[in-house]
């Protein structure tokens, strides 16, 4: 069975979006897909899915995690396609216990059967049960958008996973678990902390965690979907991400590709259903399916590319995004000469762009404020 975890580092990128759509894809693939929706508290992903509102979901199940998990688990009007509904009814889901989220992971493990592909779709930020789900496997996925804050919460999920990696690696009493604990008393957080300088440390006082650290970190080789793209150029801040996690992570990403912002998304949400269901041509659509492509085409083991074939993510990205550009404006005009989308339609489009691009601008601004007074206290300093 594979597991593809799929988080962001903030909420409305369209994480949810990509869970569905990739799991329908897989399905008509042929494939026995599993999609749980573990964005507890928070939980929609039926509306996405198009699935009728859940009479019981996780919830139920973990507060009895004795209960026959069967019951949680549902069929779709998708041939192959079995569906675990969050919940965001019953207190206290967002916030796993140990004893919860072991059982949880025991019960979706077991899944595997009767399953192929297995997706978590895991909800927002950097909570331990988050980045646990994620470490379930080595080739999670981390969707984010072209705006600065989401590029910056992405680069800020995968720094939280490696630390979470290197914690997991240190066994309790270890010298260096010992001093991983006294950073984190001392407060100094994450945000100074970078791999590169940390493990000459840890490699001095443990050894042996050390090793077992550098193994799994070798093995970890996430992947990135940049979504809700406008131009070709706003694919270019996966690069951001890349060099930000090999500089300051020792970690090498996979770029699994772009997917543009399109209109008909809303429509689909509107008529309950997946988006390539709902318009399998549409250019969300296309892109999903060429994701779902090349996840499937992968060795079914886990395997880490080399630096050719991360290379070769990153160009094919870049290249996709120029062709997808250049089928999005003749998209939008085969929309408006067919009737799809009148004058009105076209208007708001342009609007909620305009509006997206102010909040790019005011982002940037705000960064740079803060930079700015930084670099000022530092010169102070």
């Amino acid at each position: 069975m594979r597991i593809i975890p799929i988080a962001s580092g903030k909420g409305g990128v369209g994480k949810s979006l990509v869970s569905a759509n990739l799991a329908v894809a897989f399905a008509q693939n042929g494939k026995r897909v599993v999609l749980a929706d573990l964005d507890l508290g928070a939980s929609n992903l039926h509306l996405v899915l198009g699935h009728q509102a859940p009479k019981q979901g996780i919830g139920t199940f973990l507060n009895n995690v004795k209960s026959d998990f069967s019951e949680v688990l549902a069929e779709t009007d998708v041939r192959g396609l079995r569906f675990i509904p969050g919940d965001n009814e019953i207190p206290g889901t967002a916030n796993l216990t140990v004893t919860q989220r072991r059982a949880l992971v025991k019960q979706l493990l077991l899944l595997k059967e009767d399953t192929d592909i297995l997706i978590l779709d895991l909800g927002a930020g950097t909570h331990q049960s988050i980045l646990e789900f994620f470490l379930l496997s080595n080739q999670g996925i981390v969707v984010s958008a072209p705006a600065v804050t989401a590029v910056l919460n992405a680069y800020v999920f995968l720094k939280n996973t490696v630390f979470r990696l290197m914690f997991n690696s240190c066994s309790r009493g270890s010298p260096a678990r010992a001093h991983l604990e006294k950073i984190r008393k001392e407060g100094a957080g994450h945000s100074k902390l970078y791999i590169p300088k940390m493990l000459p440390e840890i490699k001095k006082i443990d050894p042996a965690s050390y090793e077992k650290f550098i193994k799994r970190l070798n093995m970890l080789s996430p992947r990135l979907i940049m979504n809700m793209v406008d131009e070709p150029k706003n694919a270019d801040v996966a690069m951001k991400i890349r060099r930000s996690c090999e500089e300051y992570l020792d970690l090498k990403i996979e770029h699994m590709g772009i997917i543009y912002r399109d209109s008909l998304q809303d429509t689909a949400l509107a008529s309950r259903l997946p988006i390539i269901l709902y318009k399998p041509q549409s250019l969300l659509s296309q892109a999903i399916y060429r994701i779902a492509d090349k996840i499937l085409q992968s060795p079914d083991i886990e395997y880490t590319p080399d630096d050719k074939q991360i290379n070769e993510s990153f160009q094919e990205a870049g290249l996709e995004a120029e062709i997808d550009f250049d089928s999005k404006l003749n998209y939008v005009e085969d929309l408006l000469h067919s009737g799809a989308m009148n004058q009105g339609d076209l208007i708001e489009t342009v609007k909620l762009q305009q509006l997206e691009i102010a909040k790019i601008k005011k982002e940037n601004n705000f960064l740079k404020q803060k930079l700015t007074r930084a670099m000022q206290q530092g010169f102070k300093g």
